[in-house]
């Protein structure tokens, strides 16, 4: 019996229940004006800047949202006009309305909102999982893209990702569903960063807090699943927009060396990277990387 009511304690500790979207509105959303509808997906989209200004678009990785680019977004509204999204699932952005996860569906809502937007072209920024979308979208959409920043970019085979073949999801995972209890989350964060410091309780608690959004943890999982690598290389050589690579030297997550795929693929290409500073450069070198970003556009 002891043991039972013992076990009983735990599981009620470990229970994490999704968070009201009123709640997590009232923390996260800037604008009722920023939730807006683009053709079928209901997203979370804030824009700054000058409305005439060059545009350029932000998309976050995996788990993460549009709150990554605050530095970056404060420091290039002043040249251009700046988008930032929440990808369907992720952030304020509720899950996809077809439980669509697939590359070939990111393309498509880039598509949808660019022309929502009246954005004829646009430069393109992504990181870790957003950087293979955006590459992606400008191998097939060159006339849609100036100039591409790629930061620690997904897309090549590594540990348990196979070309042509859907991630094997470990079942352990699944229990996230329903067990996700804050500083099991700050365990698995702490590996993006190289220095602790950066990962502060607030950062902390905004990721906590937005990956506790209705519906959240299930489309993160069917993202997993449903995303299938094909060998990036053909595409790579088809972009013809001027790219720029940005990544931290102790990235534990997509190591350093993996630039040198892209410079060799993507022609005209260049790298710019930072010393102890880990798989999210616009967050632990944000001053130093927005600067390299914003002559680059410029």
């Amino acid at each position: 019996m002891l043991a039972l009511t013992a076990l009983t304690v735990l599981s009620l500790w470990l229970w994490t229940p999704d968070l009201p979207r009123a709640t997590l509105a009232s923390r996260y959303l800037q604008a009722p004006a920023d939730l807006i509808r683009v053709g079928a997906w209901p997203l979370h989209v804030r824009q700054s800047g000058p409305p005439d200004a060059p545009a350029v678009v932000l998309l976050h990785g995996f788990g993460s949202s549009l709150h990554t680019w605050d530095a970056w977004a404060m420091g290039l509204s002043a040249t251009h006009r700046v988008v930032r999204i929440d990808l369907p699932g992720s952030g304020l952005s509720p899950p996809d309305p077809a439980h669509d996860y697939r590359d070939a569906r990111s393309l498509q809502l880039l598509i949808a909102l660019m022309d929502s937007l009246g954005l004829q072209r646009a430069s393109l920024v992504g990181h870790s999982m957003g950087g293979r979308i955006a590459w992606t979208f400008a191998a097939q959409y060159p006339e849609r893209v100036d100039k591409l920043v790629l930061v620690a970019p997904d897309g090549f085979a590594s540990s348990g990702f196979e070309y042509g073949k859907p991630m094997d999801v470990p079942a352990a995972l699944g229990l996230m569903r329903h067990v996700l209890p804050k500083p099991l989350l700050r365990m698995n964060l702490q590996s993006a960063y190289a220095r602790p410091e950066t990962l502060s309780e607030a950062v902390t608690t905004r990721y906590h807090d937005l990956i506790l959004a209705p519906g959240a943890r299930q489309a993160m999982l069917d993202r997993l699943q449903q995303t299938v690598l094909q060998e990036p290389t053909p595409l790579l050589r088809q972009i013809k927009a001027p790219t720029l690579l940005v990544w931290g030297e102790a990235d534990a997550m997509i190591p350093l060396s993996n630039a040198q795929d892209y410079l060799q693929a993507i022609a005209g290409s260049r790298l710019v990277s930072w010393p102890q500073v880990g798989h999210l450069p616009q967050e632990e070198a944000a001053e130093a990387s927005q600067q390299a970003v914003a002559a680059f556009l410029r």
